[in-house]
């Protein structure tokens, strides 16, 4: 049975809870454990075995302050994203999947991990997205992610944004999330259910 727009916003809200709980729950585990999860399971460009990376590394982060500046762009584009968009959550898995293959074979010999790479992927996708679509709800995303981001997608993605930040994680889920957003208008896929209500009244 289809589901009423208060259902899925409630459920999207309930799952975006679990999702945020989720990265405190491996810091604090990350910070209690005497094993370095950032070594083990982040993003090491070219190297097998750090492979899965690619779906870890957007759950670790290297200290408290990390993951401070990371969580609330992070929940402000998830909440643009499932507003929007009907099949949020396997945007955001294909965002992580591209962004961090990409990241694995042209990225730089570091480690990586942080979702500040999700963040950029979500950028890239939303205005993509906003702007192909033709629909109210993702053009309003679009305008809203680069009034409040737009100089930090163009800044973040350079090599000068400093040596100890991911600015190649950065670039490869930006392009990730922007093909993905382009590309998105030939799903044809139906309206998140806020955007469902916007469009109903415009």
């Amino acid at each position: 049975m289809e589901q009423s727009v208060s259902e899925r916003l409630k459920l999207n809200g309930a799952r975006l809870g679990i999702f945020a709980a989720a990265l405190w729950l491996v810091f604090i585990a990350d910070w209690l454990l005497p094993a370095d999860l950032n070594r083990q399971w982040g993003i090491i460009p070219r190297q097998w075995d750090h492979i899965w990376g690619i779906l870890c590394s957007p759950f670790l982060h290297g200290n408290l302050g990390h993951l401070v500046s990371n969580f609330v762009p992070l929940m402000i584009l998830m909440t643009l994203l499932l507003a929007t968009q009907r099949n949020g959550w396997w945007i955001v898995l294909q965002i992580i999947l591209l962004g961090g293959l990409l990241l694995w074979l042209l990225g730089r010999p570091a480690v990586h991990v942080g979702a500040s790479g999700l963040i950029y992927g979500l950028m890239g996708y939303l205005m993509a997205a906003g702007f192909r679509q033709g629909r109210f709800g993702p053009a309003i995303a679009a305008l809203i992610v680069g009034f409040l981001y737009g100089g930090t997608m163009i800044f973040g993605v350079l090599p000068t944004v400093g040596e100890h930040v991911s600015w190649d994680g950065h670039l490869t889920s930006a392009v990730a999330g922007g093909l993905l957003g382009y590309y998105s208008v030939a799903q044809s896929q139906p309206p998140g259910p806020l955007a469902e209500g916007l469009d109903r009244t415009s």
